[in-house]
């Protein structure tokens, strides 16, 4: 029987485990969008993890839509990024970079040329936003042309090769959440009538256009997708041929050869189980407020390959080992988990600190 400490091919990768610290925001990065030299010692500090995937990481000016997350589309991106990566290897781990337009869930406040949100269609998602000046909605976007729509395609090849320029092992595509590929599978964010509206074989065309042009770029290997299939990000509603898209898109991501396939998983178990038949390669499963006791389910069952854990990895820097010994765990502090310096970031104490007290 698999278990959470069994090694595994992901890739061009040997993991020493099956733990791996999903992406998540922290709004920490400098204004021009380079991470701080903290966001080292972050990242360092969850090395044990079998696989680090980074938070949501812009691959243009457009892609942002929250303040100060970071990007990859400025070689001062590329440096900032490269003292993470070496941090991170410095410490024995691995690490891809999760690649996030957010497309219409976003505020112009929030970004470097203060311009109007882009989206499949000019349909506002239901959000509030936090700005310099306080929680506003979101706006309504504008809809990207066909051209830019490609052009939105070779932005994320672009980053995903300044990823591994700046030393990041592989790239992570964002296509859940209620982001810009999310909004593309919904009929209620996207009306087009080109190439990527309509069918559901057409809003499934821009998700896998990006992965085969970064594919193309860096190598398939080094290549992944999360998904969030049947997710309500941001207002979505991917109505009834949601599930006929999901197992398009995947059968033909499935293709590619990619490093692994990520689930945000909302319920439906035998969708899982479908999405499992249908995908080929690792499979990595994140279950909302999974108990740690409950952690490797899907790797006992077959489901999984291996399992992504968000909030327990922001608490606890040394997970692995305290899943392993049976210690006690620190309790996360959400007041903390978007934007602010160390506290809550950096601070939480390891085994070894905890028992020094």
């Amino acid at each position: 029987m698999t278990s959470l400490w069994d090694p595994i091919r992901i890739g061009r990768l040997n993991l020493g485990n099956r733990l791996f610290m999903a992406p998540m925001t922290r709004n920490r990065a400098l204004p021009d969008g380079t991470p701080a030299d903290i966001a080292a010692t972050y990242y360092a500090q969850r090395a044990s993890f079998g696989l680090i995937v980074t938070e949501g990481t812009q691959p243009s000016a457009d892609g942002q839509g929250y303040m100060l997350t970071p990007g990859l589309h400025a070689d001062e991106h590329v440096s900032g990024w490269r003292k993470v990566a070496d941090a991170v290897h410095g410490a024995g781990g691995h690490i891809f970079i999760q690649l996030m337009h957010t497309g219409r869930r976003a505020h112009p406040d929030n970004t470097p040329h203060h311009r109007q949100p882009v989206a499949p269609s000019a349909f506002a998602a239901n959000d509030m936003m936090g700005t310099p000046n306080g929680a506003q909605p979101v706006p309504e976007p504008r809809a990207l042309t066909t051209e830019e729509v490609r052009q939105t395609v070779r932005d994320f090849a672009e980053a995903a090769r300044r990823a591994v320029e700046a030393g990041a092992d592989g790239v992570e595509i964002h296509g859940a959440n209620g982001y810009l590929i999310q909004q593309f599978f919904a009929p209620n964010a996207n009306t087009r009538t080109d190439a990527y509206g309509g069918s559901p074989e057409n809003r499934a065309r821009f998700a896998i256009e990006i992965a085969r042009a970064i594919a193309a770029e860096i190598g398939a290997d080094r290549t992944a997708i999360r998904l969030s299939p049947l997710g309500t990000g941001g207002g979505l509603d991917e109505g009834p041929e949601a599930k006929a898209l999901y197992l398009h898109l995947i059968a033909e991501l499935d293709k590619l050869g990619l490093a692994y396939l990520h689930i945000l998983h909302h319920g439906d178990e035998d969708f899982l189980k479908a999405i499992r038949a249908t995908w080929l390669q690792p499979l990595i499963v994140n279950r909302w407020g999974a108990a740690p006791e409950a952690l490797d389910r899907d790797l006992r069952t077959g489901v999984a390959d291996a399992v992504a854990v968000g909030k327990l990895a922001i608490a606890n820097p040394d997970l692995v080992e305290r899943l392993k010994t049976g210690a006690p765990l620190n309790p996360p502090r959400p007041e903390s988990f978007f934007g602010g310096t160390e506290a809550g970031y950096t601070d939480y104490a390891a085994l070894e600190e905890t028992a020094a007290v």
